[in-house]
């Protein structure tokens, strides 16, 4: 055999090596290209036409009476908030497994959070423990609809009305959900979306926020532009007029017709990107189903699941490795994970500065961690659900007790 020979059959007894699979892949195609070129073509390029077109086809798609887009969720979080009334010598009750954002916001009011405990099913916030941690300087609730699973809203609903709050929900994952036959957008005073990188409906950064309530919408609306009457749409296009007043002391939270370009075809889109999400779903499902030490997720039956997220727990009584190892593991794979959430009390700023300790967190304590989120987008193939699905079941294998 010739030297040539001997080194293509060396080569040949090697296995390929496989291209990573990311944890996120945003589904962007030239209809959504093509919709951004147009936009800057046009000349218009901030809060204008598109923005306007975006607000009100997503309002409806949700049914929403009002939509008003922002620059994030975390910007509509803080908007609502400040449109609410609520600031110093106030709390809001958020769930402790959320992203900084929900409580962050309560700070920049001047209010203070207080961090409630989750479902050990759903990972939503727990609304007895709320009920528990409910005091008289409490003037809202932030529930959070975890991975894309609506929270019990009539629960959230009662205990709100019963002691003279407001509801504000954080429906960064909940897009689209639904709660016993209600569009997650159209059911408290405020709702709050994210249109991040990684979200179902992506605009690369962006959010919007619902509400029914006119004088809300128009509150929000003037502050996210500095507190002006007349924004750069109203001012500038042919209809408009040079003239405006700033009535409040408002922020620069506006979203871009850049942003709202592609947020247009991405709702058009919508239906079919979330087929794909329950196609991959659907898929992980048939591969886990039978493995003893993961926990899948849930969803109750009165819920349409956005699915957002695709959020398994190890169950470390099976195994001789943790979490941690499980994703390194993963990782060195090719696998991309992330962990949904680390609690907000175990950071050092919420810690130290609310003296909040896991003692009275119990049940989000032990939850996370366990959990591991794993790839899921409209793009990821059969083969790829597969191999991501295959490759976490050996790891578990290896180290089972």
């Amino acid at each position: 055999m010739t030297w040539a020979g001997e080194s293509n059959r060396k080569l040949e007894a090697v296995a390929p090596v496989l291209a990573k699979i990311p944890f996120a892949r945003p589904d962007i195609g030239e209809e959504e290209i093509a919709s951004v070129v147009d936009t800057l073509r046009s000349g218009w390029l901030s809060i204008g036409p598109k923005t306007a077109a975006f607000e009100q086809q997503f309002a409806a798609a949700v049914d929403a009476p009002h939509g008003i887009s922002v620059s994030s969720a975390t910007a509509g979080l803080h908007l609502g908030l400040d449109a609410l009334g609520i600031g110093p010598g106030d709390e809001v009750l958020v769930p402790t497994i959320t992203f900084t954002s929900t409580a962050a916001t309560v700070l920049h009011v001047g209010a203070t959070p207080c961090l409630v405990d989750c479902e050990p099913d759903t990972l939503n916030l727990d609304v007895a423990d709320a009920a528990r941690k409910w005091t008289s300087r409490t003037r809202a609730i932030v529930p959070v609809h975890f991975a894309g699973h609506p929270c019990d809203m009539h629960a959230v609903r009662e205990l709100a009305q019963a002691r003279g709050g407001a509801v504000m929900e954080d429906a960064a994952h909940a897009l689209p959900a639904a709660y016993r036959g209600q569009r997650i957008g159209s059911i408290s005073a405020l709702t709050v979306f994210s249109f991040y990188a990684t979200k179902n409906l992506c605009t690369g950064e962006g959010g919007m926020v619902t509400t029914a309530d006119a004088e809300l919408a128009d509150r929000i609306r003037q502050r996210r532009l500095h507190g002006m009457t007349r924004d750069a749409w109203k001012r500038y296009s042919d209809a408009g007029s040079w003239r405006y007043d700033v009535a409040y002391p408002g922020f620069k939270y506006n979203m871009t017709d850049i942003n709202a370009a592609l947020g247009i075809v991405q709702l058009r889109r919508l239906d079919g990107m979330q087929a794909e999400r329950r196609r991959v779903v659907a898929g992980y499902r048939a591969a886990l189903a039978d493995e003893e030490a993961l926990q899948l997720p849930v969803s109750r039956p009165e819920v349409e699941h956005a699915w957002h997220l695709f959020v398994v727990r190890v169950r470390p009584e099976r195994l001789r490795i943790d979490r941690d190892e499980v994703i390194r593991e993963l990782t060195a794979a090719g696998i991309g994970t992330s962990v949904h959430f680390i609690p907000l009390h175990e950071h050092s700023y919420y810690r130290d500065h609310l003296g909040v300790h896991a003692e009275s967190l119990p049940v989000a304590a032990r939850e996370w961690q366990r959990i591991i989120s794993l790839p899921l987008y409209p793009g990821l193939r059969d083969a790829d659900v597969e191999r991501v699905a295959e490759t976490l079941r050996d790891i578990l294998r290896r180290h089972r007790r």
